[in-house]
């Protein structure tokens, strides 16, 4: 029969054992999270950069922007504010479409459109989910200035 003395030394050198891979984990985490912190000051930072260049009136800055933005005009793009100085390429390709079709609807005289006529200009179904999804992004476009968005729900290019 094993000592009572024998036992209490096994479990305390199991007890210390436990401790010491605690404080490892601990001090692995430790060093996950200073990771973690540092990784968001700089992500931090170059937001406050971001904002400050795009806050600068005129000049370079504004070049800089349209560059990227260009560069980066593919479907899921944000829309950005039109400035009067940004061309439709800066737009992902199922918002430009939208302006087209705006443009070949005022062309043929008709000044406003509605969200269900833009669909099926599109050569989308006239179901709900369609119909909402177009009227998303002229709401959209209207928001940040390249089309306009009358009470009535329709919409039509910006007049000059």
């Amino acid at each position: 029969m094993p000592s009572v003395l024998g036992l209490l030394e096994a479990k305390e050198s199991a007890a210390r054992e436990a401790v010491e891979r605690a404080r490892e984990e601990a001090a692995r985490i430790a060093a996950v999270l200073e990771e973690a912190e540092r990784v968001l000051e700089r992500l931090v930072i170059a937001r406050e950069a971001v904002v400050e260049v795009l806050a600068e009136p005129g000049g370079r800055a504004v070049d800089v922007v349209k560059e990227a933005v260009v560069a980066a005009a593919v479907t899921g793009s944000p829309v950005p504010r039109q400035s009067g100085q940004l061309a439709r390429a800066v737009l992902a390709p199922e918002y430009q479409r939208v302006i087209s079709v705006l443009e070949t609807e005022a062309a043929a005289g008709r000044d406003k459109v509605r969200a269900r006529e833009l669909a099926a200009a599109l050569g989308l179904e006239a179901v709900p989910a369609k119909i909402e999804g177009v009227r998303s992004r002229a709401k959209r476009l209207a928001e940040r200035g390249w089309i306009a968005r009358h009470q009535s729900g329709e919409f039509s290019i910006l007049t000059v």
